[in-house]
């Protein structure tokens, strides 16, 4: 038979191990939350302008509207601040999605409409980036999780196919 103090020290042990792996577990999602939630493709265009364009087109073909294609650094400059390299993000909605979301769930208003960032890289290619619709989706669940995570993940990605890299 394990003497108490034997026993008291697997039981120690044990809950050492359980907290440190609970620890552990929570800093490695802390790290990799950043890069799991945001998605980033290489543009098959040169220029952001056509990017931009060809997406907004993809979008409408795909009945989505395109409220506005805000520039970024014109924005910055109207403030005084000068930032090297275009930056665009193309605005999309479809308002039966987002009925269906604000109906059961107003206060995601704040991630609508979706958004489609645009960029020029330092390495001289571009970027089209976005928040993973599909993960977002997942951690909200229900109404959200059904629509954002699985209707607008899905034909996001369809658009996404019409300029990205593959």
């Amino acid at each position: 038979m394990t003497s108490p103090p034997a026993r008291t020290s697997r039981i120690g042990s044990l809950l050492l191990g359980i907290v440190v792996g609970i620890l552990v577990t929570a800093v490695g999602v802390w790290v990799a939350m950043p890069r799991l939630m945001l998605t980033t493709h290489e543009s098959r265009y040169d220029d952001v302008e056509t990017t931009c364009q060809e997406l907004k087109k993809a979008a409408e073909a795909a009945g989505w509207v395109v409220p506005a294609i805000r520039d970024m650094n014109a924005s910055m400059a109207k403030q005084g601040v000068q930032h090297e390299g275009p930056v665009r993000i193309v605005e999309l909605c479809k308002a039966t999605y987002a009925h269906e979301v604000l109906s059961d769930n107003p206060e995601v208003s704040t991630l609508m409409p979706c958004a489609l960032g645009v960029y020029a890289g330092g390495d001289g290619k571009v970027y089209v980036s976005g928040m993973n619709m599909g993960l977002m989706g997942r951690m909200f669940g229900g109404t959200v999780g059904e629509v954002m995570g699985g209707k607008v993940a899905g034909e996001e990605q369809k658009i996404l196919a019409a300029v990205v890299r593959q």
